[in-house]
């Protein structure tokens, strides 16, 4: 099951790669919109974390059958560690791809300017220059709502595996933050692969192999219940 990154959708590089690498593989593949992102319904400014993760459970609950690798791409590494945290009996295994757990408060809020965070508390919503799309609109509700999600400051205890992949040259998600969460897991098996010179898209071959290596690594007859 992928989960896609903040203001991603699921026809993105590597959600069509990984369902490429299902049909190869004779897989069952589920990939999905979040409300407000690519041709699901909603505003994507009228969304928080976790409404995102409502999404991400129903279609878990609702689409699939018994413990899943679950794939999650920047905001998605977040979601798929919440997913694992709230029902662990569905997850077999992760593979994250640039994580972004916390991001709201670590990434946002904390790097906000003092001008940023006054307008953001006094008109709600403040908007953000991106590289990839249209300026990000930053609503309060997104702020408030990630910080009743973080998962860096509680512990996070799994049974299954997980394998991290992360670029040196991620100018959204620095590697410190795989380092981090990979320190701060509490599971018998958690690999970090660290790719230097990938940037945060992680889509060229060479990332594209690793990505396949992971997901096919954790879904060997070994792995898999």
């Amino acid at each position: 099951m992928f989960l896609g990154g903040f203001k991603s959708d699921m026809d993105g590089t590597k959600a069509l790669y990984l369902e490429e690498w299902a049909a190869r593989k004779g897989r069952a593949f589920l990939r999905f919109d979040y409300s407000g992102h690519g041709q699901s319904e909603g505003a994507f400014a009228d969304g928080a974390i976790s409404d995102w993760l409502d999404d991400a459970r129903a279609m878990l609950e609702a689409q699939t059958s018994g413990p899943q690798i679950l794939v999650g791409s920047s905001m998605g590494g977040w979601i798929a560690l919440l997913l694992a945290r709230a029902i662990p009996d569905k997850v077999a295994g992760m593979v994250t791809v640039a994580a972004a757990p916390d991001f709201t408060e670590d990434s946002m809020w904390a790097r906000f300017s003092p001008d940023q965070k006054d307008a953001l508390l006094r008109e709600g919503q403040i908007s953000l220059p991106s590289e990839y799309d249209d300026p990000y609109v930053i609503t309060r509700r997104l702020i408030e709502d990630g910080r009743s999600n973080l998962v860096l400051r509680t512990p996070l205890s799994f049974s299954f595996p997980l394998h991290l992949l992360q670029g040196t040259e991620d100018r959204d998600v620095d590697m410190s933050v795989a380092l981090r969460l990979l320190a701060h897991l509490d599971a018998d098996d958690v690999r970090l692969t660290l790719v230097k010179n990938a940037d945060h898209r992680f889509s060229d071959p060479t990332c594209l192999t690793l990505f396949d290596l992971a997901v096919d690594e954790l879904c060997s007859p070994d792995i898999v219940l």
